[in-house]
């Protein structure tokens, strides 16, 4: 399981953030302030670090600038409520990997957070003790391979990128299979009965349907 650092001074934003991660499938630590988040990464690097620009005493450049110093080279993702083209450009070139403007949708947070991963990592896939590599097409879950076909793959990759989030059966044809279906949207539920046999066949079942909204893949809670 990824594990992310989410750094914010507002409590609310700090712990509503850090629950919609974990229910997106990471393991989640906060800080509260800059001096908490570098003491943190420096203990005990995370995978991602999600940090807030504007912090009091040690904003977030310095924040990332002290950790660099320190030889932690961790991923991270800058929020900020300052959206004007420099200070975005500032957060890139101070070192981040990406920069996100408050307010965001959780939705756009968690993909920019897979994508940074991807790019920044082995570019595997994790939710819960399922894994899956994009490169190599190796899926696995609790370290026992799963062999899927073409088609059961993109599935299980888009509902990964889309992890914890509710996907409706029309978002997962124009993600999968990228035409319309003339409206006939029973081929994801064949494909999605297909895919649960071969991937939640152990505790917790990942894949949870929605009736009425679509499907849903979600880690266990930490």
């Amino acid at each position: 399981m990824r594990r992310l650092l989410v750094v914010d001074d507002e409590a609310t934003v700090r712990e509503l953030l850090s629950e919609a991660l974990r229910f997106a499938g990471f393991a989640v630590s906060s800080a509260a302030t800059g001096a908490e988040a570098v003491a943190a990464a420096v203990r005990e690097p995370p995978d991602l670090v999600v940090l807030d620009v504007m912090l009091p005493g040690m904003d977030g450049f310095e924040v990332l600038r002290r950790l660099r110093a320190a030889g932690v080279r961790v991923p991270v993702l800058f929020l900020s409520a300052k959206d004007a083209p420099d200070d975005k450009i500032a957060g890139l070139t101070v070192g981040g990997d990406d920069y996100v403007t408050k307010p965001f949708h959780l939705r756009e947070l968690i993909a920019r957070i897979t994508a940074v991963l991807r790019r920044s990592g082995d570019g595997a896939l994790v939710v819960g003790d399922l894994t899956l590599d994009p490169d190599t097409q190796d899926v696995s879950r609790g370290g026992q391979p799963v062999r899927l076909s073409p088609t059961e793959f993109r599935l299980l990759k888009f509902l990964m990128t889309n992890a914890g989030q509710v996907v409706s059966k029309a978002e997962i044809l124009a993600g999968v299979w990228r035409y319309d279906f003339a409206g006939d949207t029973s081929i994801v539920d064949t494909y999605m009965s297909y895919l649960r046999r071969k991937v939640d066949t152990a505790e917790p079942k990942l894949i949870q349907t929605r009736r009425g909204a679509g499907y849903v893949l979600r880690g266990p809670r930490p």
